[in-house]
């Protein structure tokens, strides 16, 4: 169900503040070198090869370009993450390479989640923190609409395996493994028709 945007949060402000993808990688790459001084460092490494390897082998496809090509007006996307997340690794390298196919009409700014917990706070998933959370304001920095933290079907399976004491311990092996064999299909599919609403 589409969350109604809460007045008391300065959509602009915080895309103001948000960061380049770029940036981000670069910030990735200095917390892994700061080894275990960085909150949650255990989860970098494999966090860091799983959002390398797709965006070398991620290619944006044709169905999404057309979605793009036919965008009316341009868009600001603020994306709300933390390298720790491991659905993060999986979707932001997506997201960031679809805006990037955008020819420039899709503005793309990241912050993190630990950093903004206003913005966070206004669009929790069942009461939780829960992340990566895509966005989507219009010019003026109005709020349209949000996507996120992960496609229906792997946010199904997470309920499922978390509600059973006998699978939730391993539900995060099980969310990466959907995630190899599904190969960026439902996160492509899902936020075509985010654009395309």
């Amino acid at each position: 169900m589409e969350q109604a945007a809460p007045i008391s949060v300065n959509y602009g402000e915080h895309f103001q503040k948000g960061i380049s993808f770029e940036k981000y990688v670069v910030d990735f790459e200095k917390s892994l070198n700061l080894g275990d001084q960085v909150f949650n460092y255990q989860y970098l490494p494999l966090n860091w090869q799983r959002s390398q390897r797709i965006l070398k082998h991620f290619e944006v496809a044709a169905s999404t370009q057309e979605v793009l090509k036919n965008l009316e007006r341009p868009i600001q996307w603020l994306l709300i993450t933390e390298p720790w997340c491991g659905d993060a690794s999986q979707i932001v390298p997506v997201i960031a390479k679809i805006a990037e196919a955008s020819a420039g009409k899709i503005d793309l700014r990241l912050v993190y989640r630990d950093q903004h917990l206003d913005l966070m706070d206004a669009h929790l998933t069942n009461g939780g923190r829960s992340i990566p959370k895509l966005l989507q304001l219009d010019e003026q920095g109005n709020f349209q609409k949000s996507w996120g933290p992960r496609p229906v079907a792997a946010q199904e399976m997470v309920i499922a395996l978390k509600s059973n004491p006998e699978t939730a311990p391993k539900y995060a092996e099980e969310l990466h493994k959907w995630y190899a064999q599904n190969k960026q299909q439902s996160i492509v599919s899902e936020i075509e028709a985010f654009l395309g609403k």
